[in-house]
Parts: structure tokens; sequence; C-alpha cells
């Protein structure tokens, strides 16, 4: 064999060589655009369902907080509304306690359980006694006994001076210096929220029952 025809298959081989590297190249560079793609695409999916999860928590986050501010409003109106029944009825009580001292066979047992509430109530042996005009015309006939059966071994006066209130009693020590106030007025200033609480509660069952029936 001629060196022209040894160069020229040299060529051919080298020829054969480079177009078959080139083949590989190209095949593991499109293997490597696959695999690139591949993971590119995994890549977006997560991110996309890391958005889509994420984007569900907020809703369902922001949902929660609206379902409670609505609860929380809806709350605050039924003890808006409540309060200003307990109000209105409570606003009603002085008639009906009104009505109630014109029941002597009612009234009386309790005016006498007032005045020994308080004048138990003072740690002194002489005390006064305040009524309004009523019930001091009721009871100044047969104070005596009144006084023993309300405050024994105590000297309990009735004050001739009338007390501007609906009903119940007004004790006080000799010198002024304690009071007990046990009338209506005195009573309900002092169980004011007690009552108002009771008279919401009555409410809400009534509406209750009535919500059932």
């Amino acid at each position: 064999m001629s060196d022209a025809e040894q160069i020229s298959g040299l060529e051919s081989a080298l020829a054969e060589r480079a177009r078959k590297l080139a083949e590989e190249h190209l095949a593991n560079g499109g293997l490597e655009r696959e695999r690139l793609l591949a993971e590119t695409r995994q890549r977006l999916g997560i991110e996309k369902e890391h958005e889509v999860l994420a984007a569900k928590a907020h809703a369902e986050h922001v949902y929660r907080q609206r379902v409670q501010a609505a609860e929380l409003d809806l709350h605050a109106a039924l003890d808006r509304v409540r309060q200003e029944l307990s109000d209105a009825a409570l606003a009603r009580l002085p008639a009906h306690l009104s009505a109630f001292a014109d029941d002597e066979a009612r009234y009386l047992p309790l005016l006498q359980n007032y005045l020994r509430e308080a004048a138990l109530a003072i740690e002194r042996d002489e005390l006064v006694a305040r009524f309004n005009a009523r019930d001091l015309q009721r009871l100044q006939a047969d104070w005596a006994h009144h006084a023993d059966a309300a405050a024994p071994g105590k000297q309990l006066s009735l004050s001739p001076e009338p007390l501007a209130c609906i009903g119940g009693v007004l004790v006080a020590s000799r010198d002024g210096g304690i009071r007990y106030d046990n009338t209506f007025e005195g009573r309900m200033e002092r169980l004011y929220e007690t009552l108002r609480g009771e008279v919401a509660e009555r409410l809400m069952l009534q509406a209750g029952d009535k919500n059932n029936g």
C-alpha cells in the first residue's frame, strides 16, 4: 500500500472517529438536556404545589379570622340586646315594688325582715329607724312590738321624719356614724349587677322556650 493510500485511510479513520465522538457528544448533550428539563419541570411543579398549598392555607386562615370576627360581633350584639332588655325590665321595677308595698299582707313581713337585717348588721345598742311616710304611719302605733321583734336587746327608736323612698327602711346608729340602707332603692343599687344578670338569664330562658316551642 502506497503512502498516499495509508494517509487516506488514516484520514478516513480519524474522520469516522470524530463523527462517532460528535454523535456521542450530541447524544450525551441530549440526555443532559432532557435531565435538566425534567429537573426543571419537577422543581417548578414542587414550587407550584407549594404555592397552591400556601394559598389554600392563607385562604383558610382568612376564612377562620372572618368567622371568628363574625361570631364575636354576634356575641357582642346579643350582649347589648340582653343588657338593653335587662335595663328596660329593671327600669319598671320601682313601679312593681311600689305596687307590692301597697299589699300590707305581703309587704309588712318583708319590711320586718329588712328592719331586723339592718339592726343586726350595726354593732351598736342604740339605733334609729327611718321609713317613708306610709310605712311610718303603719308602724308607729305598735312600734315597740316591731322594735323588740327586730332587735331584741337593743334600743331601736323610730324617727318621726319621713324618708323619701319606695319602701324598706334605713337604720343608723344614734350618732349617725353608721348607716345601713335597706330601702328598696338601696338594695337595688347594691344588687343592680346581680339583678341585671338574673333578668338577662331569665330573658334568655324565655327566648329559648319560645324557639323550642
